[in-house]
């Protein structure tokens, strides 16, 4: 069993930043990729930003893209979320998630392991 502990939401005002950070255990950590995912209340969980765990590849949703940057560190089994020019629409709860196998990076579905979600507040 993977485990996924997130850490660093919290309250942040309109252009601030705030860096996320998602450590994985358990089990022998093997992982195709690593993604955050982020839901908003009343809305469905929708696709943040993704990495490859070998090669690095990073992924983003056009609605981040250029603000919000993925990175990781394998020795540490962490994955990270730099997120800069914060706005009101980021407010929601962040989850970090890992896929074992090959799988659409943007979707849900394909990730095995979820995190508790850490909260994300943008006021404006």
């Amino acid at each position: 069993q993977v485990q996924l502990v997130e850490s660093g939401g919290g309250l942040v005002q309109a252009g601030g930043s705030l860096r996320l950070s998602c450590a994985g255990s358990g089990r022998t950590f093997s992982t195709y990729a690593m993604g955050w995912f982020r839901q908003a209340p009343g809305k469905e969980r929708e696709f943040v930003s993704a990495i490859s765990w070998n090669y690095g590849r990073t992924y983003y949703a056009d609605s981040v893209k250029g603000r919000f940057t993925i990175s990781k560190n394998n020795a540490r089994n962490t994955v990270y979320l730099q997120m800069n020019s914060l706005k009101p629409e980021d407010t929601a709860v962040y989850y970090c998630a890992a896929a074992a196998t090959t799988g659409i990076y943007y979707s849900p579905g394909s990730y095995d392991y979820w995190g508790q979600g850490t909260q994300v507040t943008v006021s404006s």
